[in-house]
C-alpha cells in the first residue's frame, strides 16, 4: 500500500503528516516554511508512494471559509497540476489548533514547548489526518 499525506497550510509555515504505508496510524512528519512547500512536496512524492493528499479546509464557527482559503485554494490548485496522479482532499480543520494543544497539555509538554508554533503545526496536521482516517474506517 501507500501513504496518505496531510497538510495543515498556514500563511508562514505548514505543517505536514504522513500514514504508514498500511494507511494505520498518522504521524507528524515536520513543518516546512509555506514558501518551500511545493518543493517539499515534489521530492517526497518522489522517494515515498502516496495515494492521495488531504488538505485541511480553514471553516469559521458558521460553516463559511476562513480568509485562509484565498491562498490555500491557489495552491491546491498548483499541486493538482504538479501532481496530477494523486487526488487531493479537502478535510475541516476547525479546532485542530485547539485539539493540537490540548494533546500537548495532555502530554506533559511544558509552556515553552507548547508555545513552538511549528510543532502546533505538525500536530494539526497529524490530528486532521487522523479525522481523516476515521472518517473513512466509519463509512465502510
Amino acid at each position: 500500500m501507500s501513504r496518505i499525506l496531510a497538510i495543515d497550510y498556514g500563511k508562514k509555515r505548514t505543517g505536514i503528516a504522513v500514514t504508514d504505508p498500511m494507511q494505520i496510524i498518522a504521524s507528524g512528519l515536520t513543518t516546512v516554511a509555506t514558501t518551500e512547500l511545493m518543493d517539499f512536496l515534489l521530492k517526497y512524492t518522489s522517494q515515498e508512494k502516496v495515494e492521495r493528499i488531504v488538505v485541511g479546509h480553514p471553516k469559521q464557527l458558521n460553516n463559511e471559509d476562513s480568509e485562509n482559503m484565498k491562498r490555500i485554494v491557489p495552491f491546491v490548485n498548483q499541486l493538482k497540476k504538479k501532481l496530477p496522479d494523486i487526488p487531493v482532499e479537502w478535510v475541516d480543520e476547525r479546532f485542530t489548533s485547539v485539539l493540537a494543544h490540548q494533546a500537548m497539555i495532555d502530554g506533559g509538554l511544558k509552556k515553552t514547548a507548547r508555545q513552538n508554533k511549528a510543532l502546533v503545526d505538525e500536530l494539526s496536521a497529524t490530528i486532521i489526518l487522523q479525522s481523516y482516517l476515521e472518517s473513512k474506517r466509519y463509512k465502510l
